[in-house]
C-alpha cells in the first residue's frame, strides 16, 4: 500500500498477489463494503491494484478475492470485525 499526496485527500494504492484469481474487489467502510464499488485491476505476474483518492482518518479494508475475503498481507495492522475475523486498517494522514 503506498500514499501519495493530492490537497487534503490522499491517493492510496492497494495491491493484493493473487494469481490464480478471476475476479478481486477491495471492499471497506469507505465504499461501505460493497463489491461493485471497486474492482480491482490484474497488473500482470498475479498482482492486482486499485488506487482510492480517501480524506484523512482511518478505514478499516479486506479483499474479496473470488467471492473469499482475503486480508492484506502486506499490512499487519488489523482489528476486529463483527464477524470473529480481522479486517486491515489503513490511516490516511492530513
Amino acid at each position: 500500500m503506498a500514499e501519495a499526496k493530492t490537497g487534503k485527500h490522499r491517493k492510496v494504492r492497494f495491491s493484493i498477489e493473487a494469481p490464480e484469481a478471476q475476479h478481486v474487489a477491495l471492499m471497506g467502510d469507505f465504499n461501505h463494503w460493497d463489491e461493485s464499488k471497486h474492482p480491482m485491476r490484474r497488473m500482470g505476474k498475479g498482482r492486482w491494484e486499485k488506487t482510492l483518492t480517501l480524506a484523512p482518518g482511518q478505514y478499516q479494508y479486506k479483499f474479496l478475492v473470488d467471492g473469499k475475503w482475503r486480508r492484506d498481507p502486506a499490512n499487519e495492522t488489523l482489528c476486529p470485525n463483527g464477524f470473529g475475523t480481522q479486517n486491515n486498517v489503513v490511516s490516511v494522514q492530513p
